[in-house]
């Protein structure tokens, strides 16, 4: 069994993997992942581990995971199953560096767009040569309705909520409206940028807010929010 830990901005998210299928999944706190990974390791007969920390983890906190477990340190250096044409690849995450892996990986020789709904929205594209080019970087939904509470003197700090009509009447739904509807049409907007210039393009949604937005769309999508755990698990793979 394999284990994959992914430490986003907020939450640390693991699965266990047998051969290619999750088999046991959790979610907790940053300050929590030595004794999480470690309840984990007691139940399971792990044989090896990935970690992608988009957030700071301490030095400390990785030796003590290694102690733990025998465990790879996904970076910017780790050999990685497609070719990296990012002009900065030092400054790639190692989320998006592991949705470029799914990609190649799952979506073998068809153009995708990756696109990772979260603390930010980001967008990765992969040619159907394996070769991945970068994307973009916006805001996401809950630091959106954040933004218009932290930078305005009267408007709410509100919790995301599907619009009833793209109309507001008033101002609670005024935000939820400018939000969701803004963010939903500025990714079917980015999606059509790239179907214009890729015809045969697969689109996929990950992330935290995937359930919220999948919906919302316009284009066809495939979702799953597991991507960045099966990326890091090929990654894991491509490195045995």
């Amino acid at each position: 069994m394999d284990l994959i830990i992914d430490v986003g901005n907020t939450r640390v998210k693991v699965a266990v993997f047998e051969r290619d299928k999750i088999i046991e999944k959790d979610i907790f706190s940053k300050e929590k992942i030595i004794s999480g990974i470690e309840e984990i390791c007691k139940k399971n007969t792990i044989n090896e581990g990935i970690i992608s920390a988009v957030a700071t983890l301490s030095s400390e906190k990785i030796s003590e995971l290694k102690e733990i477990l025998l465990l790879k340190e996904l970076t910017h250096e780790t050999k990685v199953p497609f070719h990296n044409n990012y002009g900065t690849p030092k400054t790639l995450g190692v989320d998006r560096i592991a949705l470029a892996a799914y990609a190649t990986g799952y979506h073998t020789n068809k153009n995708t767009l990756i696109i990772d709904a979260g603390t930010c929205v980001t967008f990765d594209f992969v040619d159907k040569k394996g070769v991945y080019h970068g994307g973009a970087i916006s805001p996401g939904v809950n630091m959106r309705y954040q933004s218009l509470n932290n930078y305005t003197s009267k408007l709410p700090l509100l919790k995301a909520v599907i619009p009833s009509d793209f109309i507001g009447n008033n101002t609670v739904n005024c935000i939820h409206s400018g939000v969701v509807n803004g963010i939903c049409n500025e990714i079917d907007g980015v999606i059509n940028q790239y179907k214009k210039k890729y015809g045969d393009l697969t689109v996929l949604l990950t992330g935290g807010d995937t359930i919220f937005l999948a919906k919302q769309l316009k284009n066809d999508i495939f979702a799953n929010p597991n991507l960045v755990l099966e990326g890091l698990h090929k990654i894991l793979i491509y490195n045995r």
